[in-house]
């Protein structure tokens, strides 16, 4: 099933890009890619953060809450970017995951200066 997010403002590298459609990769259980609406061509995969990540809770600021409208933690479905940097193999970015209102469809792409997670976290 795919979904329409709205950003808040374009994710870092896209502007001024804001609407994106969230379609699941198949045959590959919390994998999606995320393409500009405007732009096709303008793709990048995410993941979950479930998925590879089970304990990953990073701290969402009351500022971002509000402008999220989350009211309830469990509107917040973590996605975490997929990237792959030879020979490194794949890897997911914890240090800037967007967090999208599952209810809403309102996402943000959130840098977390103040928290100590990785930029790149190896998934091989």
């Amino acid at each position: 099933m795919s979904v329409a997010l709205t950003f808040v403002s374009p994710p870092p590298g896209f502007a001024p890009h804001t609407r994106f459609l969230l379609e699941p990769v198949a045959g590959a259980d919390g994998l999606f890619s995320l393409d500009a609406l405007d732009d096709r061509t303008l793709r990048v995969h995410v993941v979950d953060s479930r998925r590879v990540a089970a304990d990953y809770a990073p701290t969402i600021s009351d500022d971002d809450v509000q402008v999220l409208g989350l009211t309830a933690p469990e509107q917040a479905m973590l996605l975490l970017v997929v990237g792959r940097t030879p020979p490194d193999g794949v890897h997911v970015n914890l240090l800037a995951p967007i967090v999208v209102n599952s209810t809403t469809g309102v996402a943000a792409q959130l840098i977390l200066e103040d928290q100590d997670l990785p930029l790149r976290a190896s998934l091989s």
